[in-house]
């Protein structure tokens, strides 16, 4: 036998033995302990996540890698085994996906609302109006600017529920323009623009400083804005990180969590930007 054969065999053996003894078992653990978190924006516009990721990260070890894209987005990640959870905020859209098997464990994490923002003038007049149905109206039968994210969110899909209930069709009209971004890039083309457009009440308070839009309608029971969290099936993509992803799930639930989350943005706005709701169920929502 060669003497670089016979190297080579037994360099072969001790590789063998050190993987058998779990030498490599650091590595595999550090692959173990990064997660794929897929969120809507707003989470991420509105700081909540700067607040709360360092926390669960020195709280278990886990990294956390966000990628911060609509609701609809964040799910096909998790429809695809691209993330280990999910944080979102597109209740008919979420349910689906639980039904179809490639989520499960959905729990409710907290709430906000929606809100109509626009140029402190409202040349479309809707300021005071208490159904947002009758606030688009008023937006479309002025044909004044209307911003939509037009990227399948949760936000999205609220907006074209409100259509839908004003019995409107806008996608045609030249005073409605889709952006295709996140909400905070949404209100900087809306005070851009000086148009109207839809937002979560936390990702505005947020950014208002710099934006010059003013609250002008609100308080209407179909603008409340819910958010679960979702783990990604292992039965789907066996290559997931579910201990991860119900690592961050457990946490968001939480009692510790979920007190961090009632008072999150009441030094800086005077209110809370969401209100936890771990444990309740769907209808008893701002309540």
């Amino acid at each position: 036998m060669k003497t670089g054969t016979k190297r080579e065999i037994i360099l072969s053996i001790v590789v063998t033995l050190l993987i058998i003894s779990g030498f490599f078992y650091p590595v595999r653990a550090a692959e173990q302990k990064s997660i794929i978190l897929a969120t809507t924006t707003s989470a991420q516009d509105s700081g909540l996540l700067d607040a709360l990721l360092p926390v669960f990260e020195k709280k278990t070890g886990y990294f956390v890698k966000t990628i911060a894209v609509g609701s609809g987005q964040a799910m096909a990640m998790g429809q695809k085994g691209e993330a280990d959870v999910m944080l979102v905020h597109s209740p008919a859209a979420e349910k689906k996906l639980v039904e179809e098997g490639y989520g499960v464990n959905r729990r409710l994490v907290m709430h906000n609302d929606f809100i109509i923002v626009g140029p402190p003038g409202d040349p479309a007049k809707i300021k005071g109006i208490k159904s947002t149905p009758e606030a688009f109206k008023k937006i479309a039968s002025a044909d004044k600017l209307f911003l939509s994210r037009g990227d399948n969110s949760g936000t999205h899909a609220k907006e074209k529920d409100v259509w839908k209930a004003a019995g409107i069709n806008p996608e045609k009209e030249k005073w409605y323009q889709q952006t295709g971004l996140g909400m905070g890039q949404t209100l900087n083309v809306a005070a851009e623009k000086k148009g109207y457009t839809l937002t979560d009440r936390g990702t505005y308070l947020a950014l208002q400083k710099n934006l010059g839009l003013s609250i002008l309608a609100e308080g209407d029971a179909i603008l409340l804005n819910i958010y679960h969290v979702i783990e990604v099936n292992p039965a789907k993509w066996p290559k997931v990180n579910a201990a991860g992803g119900k690592a961050f799930a457990d946490f968001m639930v939480a009692r510790e969590t979920q007190e961090v989350i009632k008072t999150f943005g009441t030094d800086k706005f005077g209110s809370p930007l969401f209100f936890p709701d771990a444990g309740k169920k769907v209808e008893d929502m701002g309540k």
